[in-house]
């Protein structure tokens, strides 16, 4: 179960609730990536969530992210709302 308290949410992926969380860890490796000013692409969105996931204690990689049945707006959503409730 996800905490908004803690900057938590979910996204079922494959039939399967993970959580997101973002850490300072999580958001130390999204800021590295973005250092050189890349764009957020559909690439770079999946490996954000692949980030996010980590920080939430998922082990699932970005080419299984790319895999699985994945509704491309939830994951945007879910993105999202993890940033907003870690504010």
């Amino acid at each position: 179960m996800a905490n908004p308290a803690r900057g938590e949410t979910t996204l079922e992926i494959g039939g399967v609730t993970h959580t997101l969380c973002l850490t300072l860890g999580a958001l130390a490796e999204i800021e590295a990536l973005f250092e050189g000013g890349v764009r957020l692409d559909a690439r770079n969105l999946v490996t954000v969530l692949a980030v996010l996931l980590r920080g939430g204690g998922s082990n699932l990689t970005e080419a299984e992210l790319r895999a699985a049945p994945l509704d491309p707006l939830a994951a945007t959503a879910a993105i999202s709302t993890c940033f907003e409730t870690s504010l």
